[in-house]
């Protein structure tokens, strides 16, 4: 009895030696995974602002006023970016009410005047968030033993969010002219003046093209062993063209893709990419099939201080691509609208207003929209966008109403449906709810009233999938599973009865 009671024992301070153990692993792991995660830029310390890009706006240099010794190349990249690191402190110092890093950008005399604004926003409950969208500067004089430098920096485009109380009172977008002096300090170009001039606020008119119909009848594709890493380490362009072919014999005319932030390179995007993308749609022109492209998917920040990285990765895509023959339209972001409550919906809308003023400016012939998730927000922007575009996988039997409510806020614009569809899944965590005749049936009734409403439509998607990634929907197996039966091909290659049906209203 007592040799059993020892082992009790025993065993009871294994077990909780493990549970410690076990508790302090997560608690490290826990720790080591926040500090390397979303971590918010304004609250970095300054010397990663010599490290990293993280203020990129759109710069545009002149050089017909310069008088004074002559200015090198390598010189000039000092100027820029120690000029540019200015102005990011100090848009982070109007956020945060903090003046980490002003000391290495200005000189005493200009901090003094940046401190000063600070305390008396502080004292009122304000802070400001801003960035600067483009700069044209020019240097007009460079002082012979190279320590001073006068610059004119002209149509600088700034947006602006002031906060009370930390409400948003004040939203605008300038243009203004600034005269800036600029000592060299222990090897810094420090401002020693920053002077505003001729302040107008910037018209947000973003022109859009008349279009009188689509005629989209498609499909969202991701290849079968690839979902969501497209253009991974394992692209093969055989099985794309192969999946072309596929979609091009089943009658449908067009596909839609997605390109992911940071999986291209963030604000720098990488050339071998560019170089798959390139291929894709080359591949897709082939078989005459008109592309959606879907950028920023996965991105989720929307945080100003972010915008011209964001804007650098758009402009590198959009200028890449805007003449290839198979894009049809750019989607700025997929269901931007999910994140209206973690990342607040004015944040979102300003971004998403901001970017598409940037690829109509880079890209005037082709159309732009945006993916909404559902009818509720799908009228969002409509005035800036071409054509609107929502997503659905509701009950069939309720489309037309919602579709009619959508309809209801929309202005003479044309209207897709960018994803719909159902999954096949009836298995343990979800029995009886879902087979193949259940989604054959789903896509009879929509395909039906789809071709009712004369809609275009992108349906979701042309495969199941094996396994899905856990940033798609988690690693809940009731979340897992239903999605990797959205397909109309199965994991097997056998076409499905909704593949069926979906070619057959086609072909009708």
């Amino acid at each position: 009895m007592v040799k059993a009671d020892k082992n009790i024992m025993r065993g009871f301070l294994v077990l909780t030696y493990v549970v410690i153990i076990s508790m302090l692993i997560f608690l490290i792991s826990s720790s080591f995974s926040y500090l390397n995660t979303g971590a918010d830029r304004s609250k970095m310390l300054h010397t990663e602002v010599k490290k990293a890009e993280v203020y990129l706006p759109k710069m545009t240099w002149t050089d017909d006023g310069n008088e004074g010794r002559k200015l090198d190349l390598q010189t000039l990249a000092k100027i820029e970016k120690d000029y540019l690191n200015a102005w990011y402190v100090k848009h982070v110092a109007y956020k945060t009410n903090q003046i980490v890093g002003i000391d290495d950008y200005y000189t005493e005399n200009a901090r003094k005047n940046i401190i000063d604004f600070l305390t008396q926003n502080k004292a009122q409950q304000i802070s400001v968030n801003a960035t600067t969208l483009s700069h044209q500067p020019n240097i007009e004089f460079f002082s012979e033993d190279g320590q001073l430098i006068v610059l004119k920096d002209e149509n600088v485009v700034e947006y602006k969010q002031l906060y009370k109380d930390g409400k948003l009172v004040i939203e605008t977008t300038e243009t203004a002219n600034y005269k800036a002096i600029l000592l060299l300090e222990d090897g810094f170009w420090r401002v020693r003046h920053l002077v505003k001039e001729q302040v107008k606020t910037a018209e947000k008119v973003v022109r859009t093209k008349a279009v009188s119909s689509l005629n989209m009848k498609g499909i969202n594709y991701y290849p079968q062993a690839t979902p969501w890493d497209m253009f991974g380490d394992q692209f093969d362009l055989e099985i794309i063209k192969n999946d072309f072919e596929i979609i091009k014999n089943a009658g449908l005319n067009t596909i839609r893709i997605f390109v992911q932030y940071e999986d291209f390179g963030k604000a720098t995007v990488k050339p071998a990419k560019l170089e798959k993308l390139q291929q894709v749609l080359d591949a897709a022109e082939t078989k005459k099939l008109k592309v959606v492209l879907t950028l920023f998917d996965f991105y989720g920040n929307y945080d100003i201080l972010d915008w011209t990285l964001t804007q650098r990765h758009a402009e590198t895509i959009v200028s890449t691509f805007k003449n290839h023959n198979a894009i049809v339209a750019w989607d700025i972001k997929n269901e931007p609208n999910l994140d209206f409550e973690s990342r607040g919906k004015e944040n979102v809308l300003a971004w998403l207003e901001s970017m598409i003023s940037l690829i109509k400016s880079v890209d005037n012939q082709h159309l732009v929209t945006i993916g909404w998730s559902n009818t509720e927000s799908a009228h969002l922007l409509q005035d800036k966008l071409d054509f609107v575009s929502f997503h659905y996988y509701d009950a069939a039997a309720d489309f037309t109403q919602q579709y009619s409510n959508l309809k209801a806020k929309i202005n003479n614009k044309p209207i897709i449906l960018g994803e719909y569809g159902q999954s096949s899944y009836g298995g343990f965590w979800k029995p009886f709810v879902g087979s193949e005749q259940k989604q054959a049936d789903y896509y009879q009734e929509m395909q039906t009233v789809l071709k009712a409403e004369n809609l275009s439509y992108l349906a979701w998607t042309l495969y199941d999938f094996e396994d899905i990634p856990s940033s798609v929907v988690g690693n809940r197996p009731w979340r897992t599973n239903p999605q990797k039966k959205f397909g109309i091909i199965d994991k097997d290659g056998k076409k499905k009865l909704a593949f069926e049906v979906l070619v057959g209203k086609i072909q009708d």
